[in-house]
């Protein structure tokens, strides 16, 4: 980057993840990889600074998302890959959350459409589905072929869904009548497959469901006039007598325990992608601090700024440390529902303050999308809001410590 003169501003700041020499990963967590995880890492940020990164902010203003980018994106295959699925390598969960962050370095609402799809929905299938169901729909999904969104989310329940969730299922003949509403349901304009979480009529059970694109009475509408995530299309659903086949039933999912069981491991990919939000703040913020002279000097030199950086660096090291210790318990099959949500909802607010010190170490300058932090000032509220508002994974945990339920 040309150096500016001084006292001027910047002249745009530079893309996020583009400098070398900034060092966010300073206990070398990734260092836990081996050397044929790291290259498919490599190649992968590759991609995304060449490929994402010049669009994505114009994109994010538009409020459009890429998808002329998704048959490139495809053929890295980092789509699915925890999954033990027939003919395709499985890789562990630690390098799955360092693709989660490396792509929310770059773009959080790229990355939150991974997450929805290689998360919520393709992990609904996988958790909750038939070896069968898995065989049908999961192969198409890992080469995104057939693009998943996650159906949970209502109108008139967000904490409260696991009990007052009012989107109905009824069984008729050999199939079902899903009726009710949707919110928030990333993907969900322009997906193939939608998971749809409904309560059961009959019994009172929580299920799962695969509604097809196309599906009569089903309709998927944008949500207009977001502040975050702006590239994320997310829609309000309508359910009007929607026909399901019993096929298209999630076989494994029989209570809100099997919704759960999905929640539990895409928590875990929220706090990877927080790291990542934040390792690319700080990454423009130790670049404008170098770059930025005031009073004679690069503002770098002086001890608030480093101060500034400093707290930023922290954060991001406490953050990405428990993020890769609940990969690490994922992969030994030993992670517990608190465990997620603390990592959860630490990691989120971690954020808000990191990308709240960029803000404020550039300034006026910090409020233009062209400098590199104000989108993601904004994508910190989006995050710290999904996968469980900071309460109510705070009561996760609290549960966990006094074996006493205060969710009400």
């Amino acid at each position: 980057m040309t150096a500016p003169v001084p006292g001027a501003p910047v002249p745009g700041a530079p893309v996020p993840g583009a400098r070398a020499d900034v060092d966010a990963d300073v206990f070398d967590y990734r260092g836990l990889l081996d050397d044929h995880e790291r290259a498919l890492l490599d190649r992968l940020r590759a991609w995304l600074l060449d490929n994402l990164a010049p669009v994505a902010d114009d994109h994010w203003a538009r409020a459009e998302f890429p998808h002329q980018l998704l048959p490139g994106f495809a053929e890295l295959n980092v789509v699915g890959l925890p999954y033990d699925l027939p003919g395709t390598p499985t890789e562990g969960r630690l390098l799955a959350g360092f693709v989660s962050l490396e792509i929310s370095r770059v773009d959080s609402s790229f990355a939150s459409f991974y997450g929805v799809h290689s998360g919520l929905a393709m992990g609904s299938i996988y958790y909750c589905g038939s070896d069968e169901q898995r065989e049908r729909w999961l192969p198409e999904m890992r080469s995104l072929a057939k693009i998943g969104a996650f159906g949970l989310t209502e109108p008139h329940g967000g904490s409260d869904v696991a009990g007052g969730l009012e989107t109905t299922a009824t069984r008729n003949g050999d199939g079902w009548v899903l009726d009710g509403a949707k919110r928030w349901i990333g993907n969900a304009t322009f997906a193939d497959l939608i998971v749809i979480w409904a309560r059961d009529v009959a019994d009172d059970r929580v299920l799962g469901f695969v509604v097809e694109k196309g599906t009569p009475g089903f309709t998927a509408t944008k949500m207009e006039g977001k502040l975050a995530l702006r590239s994320t299309q997310n829609a309000d659903l309508v359910l009007d007598g929607v026909r399901v086949p019993d096929a298209n039933r999630l076989q494994r999912a029989n209570s809100f325990k099997d919704t759960n069981t999905v929640l539990r491991h895409t928590r875990g990919g929220v706090a990877w992608s927080s790291v990542g939000a934040m390792i690319a703040v700080y990454e423009v913020a130790v670049q404008y601090a170098t770059d930025r002279v005031q009073f004679g000097r690069p503002i770098g030199g002086f001890q608030l700024v480093q101060d500034l950086l400093a707290r930023m660096l922290a954060n991001i090291t406490a953050s990405l440390g428990l993020a890769v210790r609940v990969a690490q318990l994922q992969d030994d099959g030993i992670f517990r529902d608190e465990q997620g949500a603390l990592a959860k909802s630490y990691c989120t607010s971690r954020l808000r303050e990191t990308v709240g010190w960029a803000r404020e170490l550039l300034g006026g300058n910090g409020i233009l999308l062209d400098y590199g932090v104000a989108k993601y000032f904004n994508d910190a509220e989006a995050l710290y809001s999904f996968e469980g508002t900071r309460e109510i994974n705070s009561l996760i945990v609290g549960r966990s410590i006094t074996g006493l339920g205060a969710f009400t």
